[in-house]
């Protein structure tokens, strides 16, 4: 199947029955949680629901969703929305921009136009990328799944499917963060020989599942604060890893038919995750809270979203080669100072073909959303050097 042009547009009676289950919401009792020792504070959670009933314009968001370039595609089987923004420049770089969870392609909204059009945005047209945003299979406008069993190393494949077959493009940069950094990574281990180099905002091995994360002893003396760091940080990543790795079909039931439970859900992660100090609005805006949970309400994909990690758990990574570095793709890495995992440098040095590492003065997990300008002059930094 070739791809489509595709318009957002969700159905009036969506939007309706949204309102009223809104408007429904059953709110539990929370003593003693202002500082969200518990999770979600409800007091707070009850001011968005407020505002999302309110005030919130999802139209207003689809009319600037769809001034880019949306498409529809299945591969394998497999129903595939991307962006395609052509880059304005003499040599665009093909970049294909990867999310996670609970990211969004939209996320990457405020990165598309300086990436793909820098000189309208101060910066230099021999940078340009043609960049795609495409939503990862069983997430957003990528649904629904038909078929079981997709996860992070298969959905590389399909990018390079997207990328070469569908798109033309025989050589190719990629860029992501969470999944997407994963995704990324494989890539450039797999098919290296296609890609131009491999951006990272997060550096995690291909192989967490099998041998989770290193150990204390493999930090050096003076990066130990790295390791507690990321034992701190990962404290606020486990209760959804281990529900979805485990039986996410249960708690989907709940959050599938509660969109106030959905947004609980979605911005606890929000606000643990980012470079906030706990104010989650210091960083996100209550319409980005909102639209996240939205894309994941109106496409029905919170459950196909929460089986990725599933999958990822149960069909686990096999290397395509044993060779070292396992990423052999020209690397670089951001180090945002608030992201939830930042490894030994040994491990960055030795796993990737490392060609460039960078630490952000600010930023937590969402770098693209949380920091769009460090995160593009980075990789701008960073393929300036690739580009033929």
């Amino acid at each position: 199947m070739k791809k489509t042009a595709y318009k957002v547009d969700i159905e009036d009676s969506v939007l309706a029955d949204l309102h009223d289950r809104l408007c429904k919401t059953r709110y539990p009792d929370d003593l003693e949680n202002q500082d969200w020792r518990y999770g979600t504070n409800t007091d707070y959670l009850k001011e968005l629901v407020d505002y999302w009933i309110s005030d919130y314009d999802w139209r207003k968001v689809e009319e600037e969703i769809n001034t880019y370039a949306n498409y529809r595609t299945e591969i394998d089987g497999n129903p595939i929305h991307f962006i395609h923004e052509k880059g304005k420049g003499p040599n665009p770089v093909p970049l294909i921009l990867s999310h996670g969870w609970p990211w969004t392609f939209w996320d990457f909204k405020d990165v598309i136009g300086p990436l793909s059009d820098p000189a309208s945005f101060g910066g230099n047209p021999e940078d340009a990328f043609d960049v795609i945003v495409p939503s990862l299979p069983g997430f957003g406008f990528s649904t629904p799944l038909q078929k079981t069993g997709i996860n992070f190393w298969r959905t590389a494949d399909l990018w390079t499917k997207l990328m070469r077959d569908e798109l033309g493009y025989d050589r190719f940069g990629a860029q992501g963060g969470d999944w997407g950094s994963i995704i990324s990574a494989q890539l450039g281990h797999k098919y290296a020989e296609h890609l131009i180099g491999v951006h990272l905002s997060l550096s995690f091995p291909l192989d967490f599942f099998v041998k989770g994360l290193p150990s204390e002893d493999e930090y050096a003396d003076d990066e130990k604060h790295n390791y507690h760091h990321t034992q701190k940080r990962m404290l606020h990543a486990t209760s959804h890893v281990s529900v979805q790795c485990t039986d996410p079909q249960t708690i989907a039931s709940a959050l599938h038919d509660s969109p106030a439970g959905l947004l609980s859900w979605l911005v606890e992660r929000r606000r643990n995750w980012s470079d906030c100090d706990g104010d989650v609005e210091k960083v996100f805006s209550r319409d980005d809270l909102i639209t996240t949970a939205m894309i994941y309400w109106i496409t029905n994909s919170y459950v196909s979203s929460a089986r990725f990690y599933w999958e990822s758990a149960h069909h686990l990574w096999s290397p395509a080669h044993d060779r070292m570095p396992a990423i052999e793709a020209p690397t670089a890495i951001a180090l945002f100072p608030q992201e939830l995992c930042l490894m030994p440098r040994h491990f960055m040095q030795s796993y990737y073909n490392l060609k460039q590492l960078n630490t952000m003065p600010e930023g937590g997990h969402f770098a693209p959303s949380e920091q769009p300008e460090l995160l593009v002059n980075d990789v701008r930094e960073f393929f300036r050097t690739l580009r033929d």
